[in-house]
């Protein structure tokens, strides 16, 4: 009698791709600008931030929510989900996902985004007019526009999209967990997800609660305020934006006739303490080995590494470190870089918009450079300066949460896809 067949595995593929970064909103305008290597740090100008002490960030400044969100969305939510649902739409553009694919199976999409931060600018609005003006002048969405889960709701709301959703509330490393959590979805049965994370970290109230942060480099000048992997090294700039992707099941997807951008070929992840860095090293070293296995991929078919990128010496060195052990001698020779350098670290929303510069990188044959890193102090190959040209196949982007999360993800190209 013969065994039942195995079922085969349900691939997750990237089908869309929607940023809104300080670099740009829409994946060119973000590619061109970081395949150049543009920093575009600057020094922070949001009302109410002017004498605070951090005082260089990366900010969405080019930015109009009234040209992506109709006014009845807009007044109930955060500028963090503004931006989460103006990179839905891209992304469901891009993926030419529309209505008419789903209208008749809305149970089949699903939506997960991750959060670090939530609405800080609408929860600090509403709670001045509660002890400014009183009670009366607080409106109804004050209990729903700060939350974590905020975009993920408006998103599927908005979209119709009624499959399994979530909400990854998490350190920076929650991004990728939750391009994990949309693969584990898939496998399950549902049929594409749109997934992501944007943050607004930017208002008075949030960057008061990040001063708390010793790793928050308070330099006033933007060329020098994050310079990881050096020995000037002061710490992360934080950013606001993020980037949201589709999502879906490589079969439904190429019978659709969708573009197959890349494959989310493994993912694992740890956690080592808040700010212990030093333990760090371990940790993401075993997210690495982990995603690896996973994507069933041997260290040295790892063409680039888009790296977590600190900023603080300490954490540097446990990067650099912890990619050696996990890639063996490979990991001293492959390419290693952070664009995040210059635009910032816009924490959950920062892995996802290294995913995505991981996958139009892959598409491009070009590793992007590391904005305003010069003499890189670790035994490490960051590319710096100019972009530099390399047929892609496999990438691993790194991520940790100043709270202790360690993740590790590993990108595909589809072998039908010409380099």
């Amino acid at each position: 009698m013969n065994a039942p067949a195995t079922p085969a595995r349900r691939s997750s593929v990237i089908t869309g791709i929607g940023v809104v970064a300080p670099n740009g909103t829409g994946a060119g305008a973000f590619w061109k600008q970081t395949q150049e290597g543009v920093s575009v740090l600057d020094l922070v100008s949001r009302e109410g931030c002017e004498n605070l002490p951090l005082r260089v960030a990366g900010e969405v400044r080019d930015f109009d929510p009234v040209a992506f969100i109709e006014e009845r969305f807009l007044v109930q939510t955060d500028r963090f989900t503004h931006y989460a649902m103006a990179a839905a739409d891209l992304a469901l553009d891009d993926a030419r996902l529309g209505r008419a694919d789903y209208e008749g199976a809305p149970f089949k999409v699903g939506v997960v985004t991750a959060a670090g931060s939530g609405g800080g600018e609408f929860g600090q609005r509403e709670l001045q007019r509660l002890w400014g003006e009183g009670s009366r002048y607080v409106g109804p969405y004050q209990s729903i526009a700060w939350f974590y889960a905020a975009s993920t709701g408006q998103i599927s709301i908005r979209g119709g999209f009624k499959g399994p959703c979530a909400v990854v509330a998490s350190d920076e490393a929650g991004g990728l967990d939750a391009l994990m959590h949309a693969g584990r979805s898939i496998r399950r049965g549902t049929d594409a997800v749109v997934v992501g994370a944007a943050e607004a970290p930017l208002a008075p109230y949030s960057v008061v609660c990040q001063l708390g942060y010793a790793d928050l480099s308070l330099c006033d000048e933007p060329t020098r305020a994050y310079r990881p992997f050096t020995a000037d090294a002061c710490g992360f700039v934080p950013a606001e934006g993020g980037a949201m992707l589709v999502v879906e099941e490589e079969t439904a997807a190429r019978e659709r006739g969708a573009r197959i951008r890349a494959e989310l070929a493994g993912h694992a992840a740890t956690f080592t303490g808040a700010a212990r860095w030093v333990e760090s090293r371990a940790g993401l070293a075993r997210a690495i080995e982990g995603a690896l296995r996973e994507a069933d991929c041997a260290p040295e078919e790892i063409d680039v590494v888009f790296a977590d990128a600190m900023g603080v010496p300490a954490a540097d060195r446990a990067e650099a470190l912890a990619i050696a052990d996990a890639l063996g001698p490979h990991g001293r020779r492959v390419p290693v870089t952070a664009p995040k350098t210059g635009t910032g670290r816009a924490y959950c929303g920062a892995p996802v918009l290294d995913t995505s510069a991981a996958v139009l990188a892959m598409e491009h044959g070009l590793i992007p450079p590391t904005p305003n890193v010069f003499e890189v102090c670790h035994d490490l190959d960051v590319v710096t300066g100019r972009a530099r040209p390399a047929e892609l196949r496999t990438a691993l982007v790194l991520s940790r949460g100043l709270m202790g999360s360690n993740a590790a993800l590993v990108l595909r190209r589809p072998t039908d896809t010409p380099v």
